[in-house]
C-alpha cells in the first residue's frame, strides 16, 4: 500500500511539475553541471541589468523553496522561507554588477535525489576579484527526463 501511495505521489509531482514549468534550455537541465552552471550563470549580470526571471523559473520546480538564513535583531540565527516569484521581487535591475560563480562542489545523491554543497565567489565585475565566498546548499530532483532545482538554501549570516 505505502508503495503504490508513493507512486501516485510521484507521479501527481511530475504532472504538476511538467503543467507549471517553462521550457528550459536543454544544456541546463539535462545534467547536474548544467543545472548548477545555470543556476549560477542566471543571478551574475552587469549594473543595471536584471536576473532572467525566466530562465531561472525553467530551472526551477514550481513548487521549488528559498531558504535566508541570517541572525535576527538580536543576533539569533532565524530562517526566511520564500518563493522564488518572491526572490526574484519586482525584478528591478541591480544598482550594482554582481556575477558569481562555483568554485568547488560537494555531491551527494541517492537515485533521482541530490544534495549539492556548491562553493562559491562573488565579484563586481567579470572575472573579477571576489569580495566574498560562501557556500548554497542546492537540492535537485531528476524526473526521469531532466533535473529541476527543487530548494536552495544561503546563510548570510557567516563571514
Amino acid at each position: 500500500m505505502r508503495k503504490k501511495l508513493v507512486t501516485v505521489l510521484f507521479l501527481i509531482l511530475c504532472a504538476h511539475a511538467s503543467l507549471g514549468a517553462q521550457e528550459a534550455r536543454p544544456d541546463d537541465v539535462s545534467s547536474i553541471d548544467g543545472i548548477i552552471r545555470g543556476y549560477y550563470e542566471i543571478v551574475s549580470g552587469p549594473e543595471g541589468e536584471a536576473p532572467d526571471a525566466a530562465r531561472d523559473r525553467s530551472i526551477h520546480h514550481p513548487n521549488a523553496w528559498v531558504a535566508l538564513a541570517a541572525l535576527n535583531a538580536v543576533g539569533q540565527p532565524v530562517v526566511n522561507m520564500i518563493t522564488l516569484d518572491e526572490y526574484h521581487g519586482e525584478g528591478r535591475p541591480p544598482s550594482e554588477g554582481f556575477w558569481e560563480w562555483e568554485t568547488d562542489r560537494v555531491v551527494s545523491r541517492s537515485e533521482n535525489m541530490v544534495h549539492v554543497w556548491s562553493n562559491y565567489a562573488s565579484a563586481r565585475t567579470e572575472g573579477g576579484k571576489p569580495y566574498t565566498g560562501r557556500v548554497n546548499s542546492i537540492t535537485l530532483f531528476h524526473d526521469g527526463t531532466r533535473w529541476w532545482v527543487m530548494g536552495w538554501m544561503f546563510d548570510s549570516a557567516v563571514g
